[in-house]
């Protein structure tokens, strides 16, 4: 097959979208599919200067971007050429309501490709400018709408998404829920993990980690809050934050000052590094007052981490309280303080949260995922 993924932002840029079709695509090469990903040149601050490049086999194309949107967004409308010209057997958008997947669905009639799209959880209420809240009436209503209604296939990564994707056009028969996943290497232990070592943080002390864009949407400042509160009973705990600045990242420094015991280590590019995090840590914190459905929360999972999130959009479809660790409410300190210590001060409670959720996680490896993303295509393409 000749497969093209659509997606806003892509390597080096960091983003849970972009992440899942990296993870596909790869796995689609190795598989011996001709596979290319169309993005934008945009890397949140300027543009990305490498407009072509091959990584593990997967043909990178940034399409020049002529204006800048809300949040992560582009339009980069070349991309409807290219896609046209390149004349694929499957068409992959990722993204509901941004101008690539109109793009994409309209090339797709046109070149008679087959058309897949997973939405990726946009509905949720955001912090949108007021030209924002205009783009999304008009895209949701009018010209997404449009394209979702002859998409062939919809992928909802939670099925919290049906009822808007039947809402915005959508036909239920072609909606297929397929969740993210995880790589199967957060379950290797790593030896001689250093993670504590290079940020000096004591073998006896806990670690509580965020790890995500530090964003409105995840709330870091809300974890610094709760971090804090913490640290007024307890000192044998370090608040790790870890993720790529989208626009809260001196805030967040500001708020921590000069507490020693909140390390805010920035983006990092090594995924061993991550996982070496991930298996340092004691819990996993998600305050965000939206999410679809984040790839760290299987992450987490396949660690062996408890979790305390806030119940919000994708996540109690995946995510069981107390069987995967606790909900706490989303705009409460208090109640994510004392989730949070209620599990660090249970070790049979922590045991068996953390057996649940290694098991949990091997459903979701994207070696499965990839596989029923194959079987979607090549169902498409038997009736073409």
């Amino acid at each position: 097959m000749k497969i093209a993924h659509i997606t806003p932002l892509y390597f080096p840029v960091i983003g849970g979208v972009g992440k899942v079709a990296e993870e596909l695509a790869k796995r689609q090469v190795l598989e011996g599919h001709e596979v290319h990903i169309f993005t934008s040149d945009y890397n949140l601050k300027g543009r990305i200067k490498k407009r072509e490049e091959v990584l593990d086999g997967v043909r990178i194309h940034r399409c020049f971007h002529i204006a800048r949107m809300a949040n992560f967004n582009s339009l980069f409308p070349s991309v409807f050429f290219r896609l046209i010209k390149g004349k694929f057997d499957i068409i992959h958008s990722h993204n509901f309501g941004q101008p690539h997947f109109v793009f994409s669905g309209l090339s797709a009639k046109i070149s008679g490709a087959k058309h897949i799209h997973t939405t990726h959880c946009p509905w949720s209420d955001a912090k949108r400018s007021l030209v924002g809240r205009i783009g999304v009436v008009l895209s949701y209503n009018i010209f997404s709408r449009f394209i979702l209604s002859f998409t062939d296939k919809i992928i909802a990564i939670t099925p919290w998404e049906v009822k808007f994707i039947k809402k915005f056009g959508g036909k239920e028969e072609n909606i297929i829920i397929l969740p993210n996943g995880m790589s199967k290497d957060f379950f290797k232990k790593i030896k001689n993990n250093d993670f504590r070592k290079k940020y000096k943080i004591p073998k006896k002390d806990k670690i509580v980690l965020f790890f995500g864009r530090l964003n409105p949407v995840k709330q870091p400042d809300m974890f610094v809050k709760i971090a804090k509160e913490i640290l007024k009973e307890r000192k044998d705990i370090f608040f790790v934050i870890r993720g790529p600045d989208e626009g809260m990242e001196s805030k967040v420094r500001e708020m921590i000052g000069t507490e020693k015991n909140i390390l805010l280590l920035g983006k990092s590019d090594n995924f061993l590094e991550i996982i070496k995090m991930y298996q340092s840590s004691n819990i996993y914190v998600l305050p965000s007052y939206r999410e679809g459905l984040p790839l760290t929360l299987f992450e987490a999972m396949a660690s062996g981490l408890p979790i305390v999130a806030s119940p919000v959009n994708g996540v109690p479809y995946e995510m069981k309280s107390p069987e995967n660790g606790f909900f706490a409410d989303k705009n409460s300190v208090k109640d994510f303080k004392k989730k949070i210590l209620q599990i660090l001060n249970n070790k049979k409670l922590n045991k068996i949260m953390k057996e649940n959720n290694i098991k949990k996680a091997k459903k979701y490896s994207w070696d499965i995922i990839n596989k029923k993303t194959l079987k979607i295509y090549n169902s498409l393409l038997k009736n073409k």
